[in-house]
């Protein structure tokens, strides 16, 4: 079972990477439970979401300890750094979360992925590049069938964006190990 939370500022994707998440579970006939939060004020406030991948029956939708932190900006790291169970992994998005430590009993990733979606041209997919990141720090899922499955989750959505598979690719590549 991994109990995970992806977390950032409205508007930087968090709800719809933790939706991607579930959906390529699914595929791989894992059981999923998916939970929001966010502010009021939506784009600019605090976003999060949880999502529990098991091969057993799911007992609760709220981790109190996680196993995966996806911190796409710095208050949510703060916020939920401390929910990190010990040999836990945290993915950072460098490009906001500025520390010069990281506590030694978690793994920590990081990756710059508001400044690679930046230089994409493609500025909504930092969601996307800590997909990228997740899936490479993790071992949890397979990048050719994650991107795979994300693609088929945007077509059913009529939104299908070669800048996707390309910012995974990317985000697997240049994710690195503190």
């Amino acid at each position: 079972m991994a109990d995970i939370i992806l977390a950032g500022f409205g508007g930087q994707g968090v709800l719809t990477a933790g939706l991607i998440l579930i959906n390529v579970a699914v595929k791989q006939d894992k059981n999923v439970t998916w939970t929001s939060s966010y502010g009021a004020e939506m784009r600019g406030g605090t976003a999060s979401c949880s999502v529990v991948i098991s091969d057993e029956e799911i007992g609760s939708p709220y981790p109190t300890k996680l196993d995966v932190l996806l911190a796409l900006n710095e208050p949510s790291y703060d916020k939920f750094l401390p929910m990190v169970r010990e040999g836990g992994t945290v993915i950072v998005n460098s490009s906001l979360v500025k520390k010069e430590n990281y506590p030694d009993n978690v793994n920590v990733w990081k990756i710059a992925a508001t400044d690679l979606a930046n230089e994409q041209g493609a500025a909504r997919n930092t969601n996307i590049y800590m997909l990228g990141a997740f899936v490479k720090a993790t071992g949890m899922m397979e990048k050719d069938f994650f991107i795979e499955q994300m693609n088929a989750y945007f077509e059913k959505k009529g939104k299908i964006n070669p800048a996707n598979a390309v910012s995974i690719e990317r985000g697997y590549e240049l994710a690195e190990k503190v």
